[in-house]
């Protein structure tokens, strides 16, 4: 008999392939990976093929550093005249260090190096391809009993029961529509092994002209948080190193030539590209890590590039061209309009070349082509069955949103209207954003309008602020245009954070859709500015992604673009600057080598000590009866402890503070109350009364866990309530829950109160619940934003720190003395819970 479902249960519906029957798990017992058992290190000897432990670890210490021969030796010479204990040491010099690291090299696919040959101008011009079999190294992953775990084979479609229906939601690529639509056209009995590809040129350094053109591979298959990890094996690596072509002058831009750049490039591709386009006609068995064999079929299901290079990849013409997007055929001059146009697909841009192809003319064949804005080239990934270049190519938050539309343009917009009102609007805006409070993960800006910020993580983080530091400054009394440029940048702002979700379920798809839409409706010719290019239009694919391919840090060029600091590193520390790219590839290879061998190090050492000791702590671990440690999740937890104060020396020390007024008689009243609310009986069974030479102990530091409304897992926010924090007072802000609604409030003091035997954590709060005016309410929602109105301080409170649901950071009105917003954009989860408090209807 099927068991009864509850509100959050979820559903996991598996691929008809699988023949694996649909499930329903209680949200509590979901879990997303497979569960292993404790078994022996999958090698007792990691080390090897260095002689010793010892050995090792001062080689990979050798290489993290990036020292040169003469430094290696000199380290090697030391470790010898001071060696003892029980582990020998053997090696000698760098050049057996180097021997070693190439023998060690072996366990991975390595670089191979060939020459392609392209013809240009009646000549045949040969460039180098430095390339690891993508078939291969995917199979080096496979392999691993580590990752074995972590793979999944099957497409899934997900859903959580919302108290009426199950509702759909999205976040690993297996989840969304384009792996389940690849698996329906595979075989049976065949699991997709699907890639995601990187590719982007950059500079290896702020000096001289020398570039490269890594690509990096990462698989599908893999969960996000081992996928994006550029370190650990199974995230990201350089799978190939692109000829870069130097500029002819005499032949610059003109279309025979970037054709033969765009062919050079397809041609260079094909390389990486043969051994999977090979077994994309027939699968390939192979015993994955977990001991079982499976048909595998490679898929190409992403592309992750910035514009430039998507039009390279689709062989499309770019900014110039009829149309030039590479997923849609929108009109040139339609960028700016929010419309929906025909997809291109694969086998149309194939019709259309080998249509131009049999045209008698050239010129016959130049207009055919360029009524589609397609090259005369072939393109590499027709060669792999089942791979729509057009639907792997997928939206590049990075470069089109924040270094994009925000950075290149709507920021810009910004420094031009406070140009406009003058020096003091500067200085108030460099000001405003100076006083926004500090939070993790988010920069603090002193000064901005003097800085030229180029980080896209950065922008993010500006265009995140911007709305709470300029308010005051672009009314529409002051500035018309100016207020709404920050009307539009609060729905570019909104439908950005959307788009970064971690997961989506149909109602936020709906939103975020929405959000988008009202963004190119202000976005109108009242902004003086013309928006018709192709950043702005490619922001109508994002949801329709995100369904195909799941959250937008799936397909995210950012932790590729992390990786080209460790290349300008090698370039810079290891390299002698000519034929670079086999050095950096050589010592790529090492740095792989060493982060499994690290890995398996760490495995084995923790086998040892496994069930013994913490591994955090190293002492001894409490066991049950079952041999497993005791598990209890807190939900806050005090930290920072500055010791016991009694009731007489807090008021001494804070008696002028008016949340402090009669702290004692509330502290009395609030455990009167509380411990009885909770079956929690009174001492002795009378009301307590605290003498003022009785004692608390105060704390600084509250860690407080909570669940995310995004992703449903657990996070974690660390809140100060210190007088002095690096110089500074630093107060926090939290939302509180009730029985009734929560409410923002800030923390004033944090301590803890024995009675009888147990420690009640507690805290005195600055409550922010005055209720908004309704008028008030609507001029707020204008911009986005959720007001709060502190109680006379006065009127501060006690909570158990178990009634804090998370932290919140709050943003001053200048305008109005005790009101603040909140600032809904420091993460997902923040900008949900507001997004809900201004969707209830008004009070």
């Amino acid at each position: 008999m099927p068991r009864k479902v509850i509100l959050d249960d979820i559903k996991v519906e598996y691929h008809p392939h699988s023949q694996i029957s649909s499930t329903v798990h209680h949200f509590s017992e979901f879990t997303r990976s497979r569960m292993t058992e404790h078994t022996v290190p999958r090698n007792n000897t990691p080390w090897e093929p260095f002689r010793t432990r010892l050995d090792f670890e001062i080689a990979e210490i050798a290489l993290e550093a990036a020292m040169t021969k003469d430094q290696t030796n000199r380290l090697l010479d030391l470790v010898h005249r001071s060696a003892s204990g029980n582990d020998k040491f053997t090696l000698q010099n760098h050049d057996e260090v180097r021997s070693l690291w190439d023998l060690a090299s072996q366990r991975y696919t390595r670089f191979q190096n060939d020459t392609v040959s392209v013809p240009f101008d009646s000549e045949v011009h040969e460039f180098e391809m430095h390339y690891r079999p993508l078939w291969d190294w995917g199979l080096d992953l496979l392999r691993d009993k580590y990752l074995a775990p972590h793979f999944v084979f099957d497409a899934q479609r997900l859903s959580k029961f919302d108290g009426e229906r199950f509702v759909r939601f999205i976040d690993e690529p297996w989840t969304a529509d384009a792996f389940w639509n690849a698996q329906s056209q595979l075989p049976s009995d065949a699991k997709p092994l699907a890639y995601i590809l990187y590719a982007d040129k950059s500079k290896l350094s702020s000096f001289g002209t020398q570039k490269g053109y890594p690509i990096i591979a990462r698989i599908a298959n893999l969960p996000v948080h081992i996928r994006n990890n550029n370190t650990a094996l199974g995230g990201g690596r350089v799978v190939g190193w692109l000829p870069i072509i130097v500029e002819n002058q005499e032949h610059a831009k003109k279309k025979n030539y970037v054709d033969f750049k765009n062919a050079v490039w397809h041609t260079s591709f094909y390389q990486l590209l043969a051994s999977v386009a090979q077994h994309s006609n027939t699968g390939y068995w192979f015993e994955c890590g977990d001991g079982i064999k499976r048909r595998l079929w490679p898929v190409i299901l992403i592309l992750s590039a910035d514009y430039e290079e998507q039009c390279i990849m689709a062989l499309i013409r770019g900014l110039k061209g009829k149309f030039p997007c590479p997923v849609c055929l929108v009109p040139q001059d339609e960028q700016s309009v929010l419309a929906t146009h025909e997809f291109r697909t694969r086998h149309q841009s194939e019709d259309v070349l080998r249509t131009a192809r049999l045209k008698p003319s050239e010129k016959e064949k130049e207009a055919h082509l360029k009524a589609f804005s397609l090259r005369n080239v072939e393109n590499v990934f027709s060669r792999v069955r089942h791979v729509d270049v057009h639907r792997a190519l997928s939206f590049d938050r990075l470069h089109t949103n924040e270094e994009g539309l925000w950075g290149d343009h709507l920021w810009k917009e910004v420094k031009f209207w406070i140009s406009d009102l003058g020096r003091d609007a500067a200085v108030k805006l460099d000001k405003n954003f100076d006083g926004l409070p500090r939070w993790p993960d988010l920069t603090h800006f002193s000064s901005v309008i003097a800085v030229d910020f180029t980080d896209g993580t950065v922008l993010g983080d500006l265009s995140k602020m911007i709305v709470f530091a300029a308010q005051d400054i672009f009314t529409s009394s002051r500035c018309k245009l100016g207020h709404l440029l920050l009307r539009c940048i609060r729905h570019y702002i909104e439908f950005d954070i959307y788009a970064s979700l971690e997961v989506h379920t149909e109602h936020t798809i709906a939103a975020g859709r929405l959000a988008v839409q009202k963004f190119s409706e202000i976005m109108a010719p009242e902004t003086l500015k013309n928006w018709n290019f192709p950043k702005k239009h490619l922001v109508s694919h994002i949801f329709n992604d995100i369904i195909s391919k799941g959250a937008t840090r799936n397909y995210s060029t950012k932790p590729n673009e992390k990786m080209h600091g460790s290349l300008r590193k090698i370039y810079l520390q290891r390299t002698n600057f000519k034929n670079v790219a086999s050095q950096i590839l050589h010592y790529d290879e090492w740095l792989l080598t060493s982060t499994s061998m690290r890995t398996e190090l760490d495995e084995l050492d923790e086998y040892y000590k496994r069930n013994t000791c913490d591994p955090e702590t190293h002492e001894a671990l409490d066991l049950d009866d079952t041999g497993e440690p005791e598990s209890t999740t807190i939900h806050a937890h005090l930290g920072s402890r500055q010791g016991n104060h009694s009731f007489s020396d807090i008021m001494l020390s804070h008696g002028t503070d008016r949340a402090f007024t009669n702290f004692r008689m509330k502290l009395n009243g609030f455990l009167n109350g509380f411990l009885p609310q909770h079956n929690i009986p009174l001492p002795d069974g009378k009301c307590i009364h605290l003498r003022a030479e009785d004692m608390i102990t105060v704390f600084h530091f509250l860690r407080v866990n909570y669940e995310s409304i995004v992703d449903w897992r657990l996070h974690r926010d660390l809140l100060r309530c210190n007088p002095k924090f690096y110089g500074l007072p630093r107060y926090d802000c939290v939302i509180v829950k009730t029985a009734d609604k929560p409410f923002f409030a800030r923390l004033v003091y944090m301590f803890s109160c024995l009675i009888g035997n147990t420690d009640f954590p507690l805290a005195l709060i600055h409550p922010y619940d005055v209720g908004i005016a309704s008028s008030r309410r609507r001029r707020d929602n204008d911009m986005g934003l959720w007001r709060v109105r502190a109680k006379p301080r006065i009127s501060s409170e006690i909570i158990s720190v178990q009634s804090i649901i998370r932290g919140a950071a709050l943003a001053n009105d200048p305008e109005t003395d005790g009101d603040y917003f909140v600032i809904h954009t420091v993460d997902t989860d923040m900008f949900l819970r507001v997004k809900a408090l201004q969707d209830q209807p008004s009070t």
